[in-house]
């Protein structure tokens, strides 16, 4: 897909206050190592992650989501009546049903001609609804849309770690499979999308790229189970590692076509963030320079949804992504599926 007139105008992130470190993870962790002689300094060493963030307990979704949506709205200076369609675009949401975006919604005090829905796509939630409002800005469907997305790895990190010490026999097979849920953070993060008319000299969005290898949707997932007080997630990591690289190879050719950019003229580039395993063979993978990308897993882990978003917003705030960069914002969810958008 491309587009001719769409623009970022207001782009936000919020953080929680409270950092959880990986050593902390592991002190909780340690009758487990011990049993399995593991050495403490692991979870750090295969990931790249010190820390991540976590919401107080009983935080929802819609809360966070609708700081961060007010702070893009006051950043975009759009007036709220503007706004035609919200997305809440979460892997957590409030609740089943009604839509969290509905919450969100209210909490904004959004016109009531402005349609609110979830879109829910694993840790590619937030990228899929930049196109979808992208196109109906593009469309003249509506004047200007918003996006917003809360996530809280909080309930997941507490229940795999009360399955884990409890697990007896098999304990190291379900280590490994739990790994990757040690990794996930909190945040939030939201985006004002509109014409760019109304927003001189915000970044635009020029092109969007995506492809699907759904061969491999057993690789990652995650529910609630019971007689548990959070979900849980299994991952084979290794073969999602390969599958994810091999479908963002074949997904940066169409990129390439829908874009018109080439490799060398990628000046900036933002991942979703999962670990510095992840980040050196994505980047290897397609061939690009590391020192374009501007990662914020050491210190935040892998915060879903919000994780792309938020690293972009946290880019422009440290002057890491300039006015009139070339930026490949690059994502990959579990299913598989990937979305590559190019941002000037």
């Amino acid at each position: 897909m491309r587009f001719k007139d769409v623009a970022l105008a207001g782009l936000a992130h919020v953080l929680p206050d409270e950092v959880v470190t990986s050593t902390h993870l592991e002190e909780r962790l340690a009758p487990l190592y011990a049993r399995l002689a593991l050495q403490a300094g692991r979870l750090e060493l295969l990931t790249g992650i010190r820390a991540r963030r976590a919401w107080p307990r009983g935080t929802r979704p819609s809360v966070v989501a609708a700081r961060a949506g007010a702070l893009a709205l006051e950043r975009a200076g759009i007036e709220r009546r503007a706004i035609g369609v919200l997305v809440h675009a979460s892997v957590c949401r409030d609740f089943l049903e009604p839509a969290t975006a509905s919450v969100v919604h209210a909490a904004l005090e959004l016109d009531a001609r402005c349609v609110a829905f979830d879109l829910s796509n694993a840790c590619l939630g937030f990228a899929n609804a930049l196109v979808v409002v992208a196109t109906l800005v593009e469309r003249g469907d509506v004047e200007a849309g918003l996006i917003v997305a809360g996530e809280d790895g909080g309930p997941l990190v507490e229940a795999t770690i009360a399955r884990l010490l409890a697990a007896q026999a098999g304990a190291r097979r379900e280590l490994k499979s739990a790994f990757a849920s040690l990794t996930i953070g909190a945040g939030a993060a939201a985006c004002v999308v509109t014409r760019g008319a109304r927003a001189p000299g915000a970044p635009r969005l020029e092109a969007s790229a995506s492809l699907a290898a759904t061969e491999h949707v057993g690789l990652c997932s995650g529910d609630f189970a019971q007689g548990t007080e959070g979900p849980l997630m299994e991952t084979d990591s290794e073969a999602l590692l390969a599958a994810g690289c091999a479908l963002a190879r074949r997904t940066w050719q169409e990129f390439e076509r829908e874009s018109g950019w080439s490799r060398a003229d990628v000046e900036r580039i933002v991942t979703h963030q999962v670990g510095s395993a992840h980040r050196r063979a994505l980047l290897d993978a397609l061939g690009l320079d590391p020192a374009r990308e501007f990662a914020t897993f050491p210190d935040l882990g892998n915060m879903g949804s919000v994780s792309l978003p938020a690293t972009l917003s946290l880019a422009r705030d440290a002057g890491f992504v300039r006015p009139g960069d070339r930026t490949a914002l690059l994502g990959i969810g579990s299913g598989l599926q990937c979305q590559m958008l190019a941002l000037r």
